[in-house]
């Protein structure tokens, strides 16, 4: 019995260490594998975020013709949309769109002609000799020269007669502001007229009265009118990004020499989903060109 004991012993004291040291050198194994694989999941969790943050989409030039008169007008739009962070089950975007106006700037004399040409016997005539439309970032400065005449129509000796009341050339120049619309999808344009320039009492009845604020919100409707054609996020981005798309900010820019376009910065919020959808549309318009 005591021999069994001491064998016992002996093995308690030679075999348990060695026993011990194979455990020691599995759990520091297993310990140094956890650690080297949370290393590599440390270390690669921002280059996928990275990666996710680097995903673009560039929506290619899409031209955009409205009539003016007997003439078509072009406003060329293109967009870059840029993935800036996740937010649930959304992934958020940066979209900027820009719409090239150099088509509608050869063409401002006949857009406010349009707008603004009147010939009434027995009240305002109104004719646009010529119009323009430059930069003055972030705004845009719109200069109308026009001729304006007042006729008033009295009875003498039984007919009714036509006179001149007031009348002369004139050169307005309106400051136009771009800004957002209240549903954030639609630009909008404040106006300031500035200094006129006009012949004698008429450059009184143009500052005062209701005639130039008359002009002036014409002008402003008109220009309006094209750039919202021209910048209309329907007909710029594909069909997964749209209804999801808001505008923040607004700005005109120049191209230089004199060219004027029109910058819109908003977002874009779509799911994965419609991510993979947006990828396929963009890849199928550049195909199309």
């Amino acid at each position: 019995m005591g021999r069994i004991l001491e064998s016992a012993s002996v093995f308690g004291s030679t075999g348990s260490p060695g026993l011990r040291r194979s455990h020691s050198t599995g759990r520091n194994f297993l310990t140094h594998a956890c650690a080297v694989l949370i290393a590599i999941l440390v270390t690669a969790s921002p280059a996928l975020s990275a990666d996710a943050q680097n995903l673009t989409f560039k929506i290619p030039p899409v031209n955009i013709p409205f009539k003016v008169k007997d003439q078509t007008v072009t406003i060329t739009a293109w967009a870059l949309i840029s993935m800036v962070a996740k937010e649930r089950d959304l992934d958020v975007f940066k979209l900027e769109l820009s719409a090239d106006l150099a088509d509608l700037q050869q063409n401002m004399t006949g857009l406010l002609s349009a707008q603004l040409d009147k010939d009434e016997h027995c009240g305002d005539r109104i004719t646009i000799e010529r119009a323009t439309l430059a930069p003055a970032d972030p705004a845009s400065l719109a200069t109308v020269h026009l001729h304006y005449e007042r006729w008033a129509c009295v009875k003498a000796f039984g007919k009714q007669q036509a006179r001149r009341l007031v009348g002369g050339n004139a050169v307005i120049p309106v400051k136009l502001t771009p800004g957002v619309g209240e549903n954030r999808t639609e630009l909008r344009l404040v106006p300031e007229v500035g200094t006129i320039e006009a012949d004698g009492s008429l450059g009184e009845l143009l500052r005062s009265g209701t005639v130039g604020e008359m002009i002036r919100e014409k002008i402003r409707t008109a220009i309006l009118s094209a750039l919202q054609k021209g910048t209309n996020l329907s007909a710029t981005l594909p069909p997964a990004a749209q209804g999801y798309a808001t505008i923040q900010n607004a700005a005109f820019k120049d191209a230089g020499s004199g060219r004027l376009m029109v910058v819109l910065a908003g977002q874009v919020r779509i799911t994965q989903e419609q991510v993979q959808m947006l990828s396929k549309q963009v890849k199928e318009r550049i195909a199309r060109q």
